[in-house]
């Protein structure tokens, strides 16, 4: 039997995901003291159990608690330790573009291998990613249940915003039995894309752009743009995270989005698809 720990941020994640699994959530304690910093105790016997600690790492807080409950689960003496890490936040940085810059995919996934014994994290930016890991490492995609819910808008095409995401829109694609493409962007800067006209055969189409993140909305509301412009019927907009940073709902509804759909692995009002599902069954395959 697994036992499900809770982060402050992934709570529903993790009570659906102990729904799944027919898991009892542990019992904690997290609070913050007045100078902010945070206080974390594990109240049941934990002792030679298998513990599940769910928690994104996004924002910045959310790591420090990450690394809190782990501590605390390990104290606690469970047998094995899984990390489920629905988003993984500082995954985008998996390189040196410049030099003298920290790979802070790899910081942060070092320090969380330090007490686990698993780590399962949804869609990360890159796959290559995983290997950063000291412990061995998972992800599970959840793009079959975000075209199971796209399913139902009678969808003609599914589009990734790029050249570099054409697997994704084909994966989504397959499940609802559509046509597949993608739209020409060219990244000017960190808030700024350059999307190029290409005829997609969009009038009067139902179409579905799908990413991983969406961030800003720059280049979801620069791709909607255009697909309006070729007269395109509605056009929604879907992704594994939600950040939708600063003003980018306003930006792509202003675009002209007939609807914004995220998984709950960043909980908000366009969390409509649930990643407990498909966490559950890798965890059930690794298990095996």
């Amino acid at each position: 039997m697994y036992y499900v720990v809770s982060g402050t941020a992934s709570k529903n994640v993790a009570e659906n995901l102990a729904e799944e699994l027919n898991a009892p959530i542990v019992n904690t304690i997290s609070k913050r003291f007045p100078d902010d910093e945070l206080y974390i105790r594990i109240l049941d016997d934990l002792s030679g159990k298998d513990v599940i600690i769910v928690q994104t790492t996004y924002p910045d807080q959310n790591i420090i608690e990450l690394f809190l409950l782990q501590n605390a689960v390990q104290e606690a003496k469970a047998k094995t330790i899984t990390i489920v890490i629905p988003y993984f936040g500082y995954g985008r940085q998996d390189t040196k573009f410049q030099e003298g810059e920290a790979i802070s995919a790899k910081a942060i996934a070092k320090l969380i291998s330090l007490n686990a014994d698993e780590i399962i994290t949804v869609d990360p930016h890159k796959e290559h990613i995983l290997k950063f890991f000291s412990k061995p490492a998972y992800s599970c995609t959840a793009v079959p249940a975000i075209a199971s819910y796209l399913k139902t808008k009678n969808i003609d095409m599914i589009l990734a915003p790029d050249k570099g995401a054409i697997e994704r829109a084909k994966k989504a694609a397959t499940v609802i039995k559509c046509k597949y493409d993608y739209m020409e962007k060219t990244r000017i800067n960190g808030t700024t894309v350059e999307i190029k006209p290409k005829n997609l055969d969009a009038a009067d189409k139902n179409i579905a752009i799908i990413d991983d993140i969406i961030s800003t909305g720059g280049t979801m509301a620069e791709s909607i743009k255009k697909l309006k412009k070729q007269n395109a019927k509605k056009i929604y907009v879907a992704c594994t995270h939600g950040l939708f940073a600063g003003d980018a709902i306003k930006k792509l509804n202003s675009a002209g989005a007939d609807e914004i759909i995220s998984t709950d692995t960043i909980q908000s009002d366009f969390s409509k698809v649930k990643i407990a599902p498909t966490i559950a069954k890798i965890i059930t395959t690794i298990k095996k």
